[in-house]
């Protein structure tokens, strides 16, 4: 018997990077959004004598020992058990192994929601985010789903109100950008950005004020029961809902962006010509499009599915891969984890 789960990936909104912080990491601020893009994460676990952890994967790329998150979580979850357990982990790769998409990182949390099926027993909630947070920056996020704030190095992270489902297109670059170097170069234009605004406050409080009630010091109502099941996202002729659309117009009003795209465009300028295709122009044009964290992937949200087959084509025209897909309110993403 094993326990197979859907492990989602995400995209950035906006991301506000602070300075360098004592402990090496920087501050940020960012909106993570879940996609219905996934991995595959297998686990079969029953209890032992002794803990033994095996990993597989169809992607040579993926370690299979304890530097890969999934390994890690598993340890740490069964320390924190007190418990001991034999346990085999299958990583099915359908997402970049590296892309700004958190796909490693949400192997992570699916490896653990995986085990805590199998073994019939879970960590507190708190005990679950703070072992999320020491294996990764984005693994926390995975364990909300949905909208998601995240400050700190990211892992300090709180629900949102859930955006409906929005058609999405990801571009994914066969170029690899480093992170720890797209902070150093971040770092060295910050050094000639004397008397910046602080970044971090202005979008937290740009987040802050889409959630709003009408009336209040807010843009929009942030939620809407009636459409966070599923179903309601689009009407008959595939146009998003005007909920999903004003809110992310809301955030564009607000000027969310992600300021690796500073350091990272002009360092690899076919990623901005990629932003520049995902966009497009008059009617098709894309509702936003961003880099994602530090890339490479990139995506586009847009009004209708027509438009993001359209914005699909521009770029594998281009020779680039790019895959459609629609974001993933928090309630879908737990309904939907398990794939049987």
């Amino acid at each position: 018997m094993s326990t197979r789960v859907r492990s989602y990936s995400k995209i950035n909104l906006g991301l506000a990077i602070g300075p360098s912080r004592p402990d090496g990491f920087h501050g940020l601020t960012t909106f993570y959004q879940t996609l219905e893009l996934h991995d595959l994460v297998t686990v079969e676990a029953k209890r032992a004598s002794a803990t033994t952890i095996t990993l597989a994967s169809n992607d040579e790329r993926v370690p299979l020992d304890n530097r890969n998150t999934a390994w890690r979580m598993v340890e740490g979850a069964l320390s924190r058990l007190e418990m001991t357990a034999a346990v085999s982990i299958h990583i099915e790769k359908l997402l970049p192994v590296q892309g700004g998409m958190g796909a490693g990182s949400a192997n992570a949390a699916a490896a653990l929601i995986g085990l805590e099926r199998e073994l019939d027993t879970s960590l507190p909630g708190a005990d679950r985010l703070r072992l999320a947070a020491e294996v990764g920056s984005d693994v926390p996020l995975f364990l909300l789903g949905g909208s998601v704030l995240g400050l700190g190095r990211g892992e300090q992270v709180y629900p949102l109100p859930d955006m409906p489902c929005v058609f999405c297109v990801v571009s994914v670059p066969e170029v690899g950008v480093s992170t720890p170097q797209a902070f150093r170069d971040w770092d060295a234009l910050a050094l000639t950005q004397h008397g910046k605004s602080d970044r971090l406050r202005e979008l937290s409080l740009a987040y802050a004020s889409i959630s709003a009630e009408p009336g209040t010091s807010g843009i929009i109502r942030g939620s809407n029961p009636g459409n966070q099941q599923g179903g309601s996202d689009k009407g008959q002729s595939g146009q998003v809902d005007d909920l999903a659309e004003n809110t992310l117009l809301s955030l564009v009003r607000t000027g969310v962006e992600n300021d690796f795209e500073q350091v990272v465009f002009p360092a690899y300028p076919s990623l901005r010509e990629i932003k520049r295709q995902l966009m497009g122009t008059g009617s098709e044009a894309a509702l936003y499009a961003a880099l994602s964290g530090s890339g490479s992937a990139l995506f586009g949200l847009y009004r209708s599915e027509a438009d993001a087959r359209a914005a699909q084509q521009r770029v594998q025209n281009a020779g680039v891969k790019a895959l459609m897909t629609k974001t993933l309110p928090r309630s879908m993403y737990w309904t939907t984890m398990f794939a049987g």
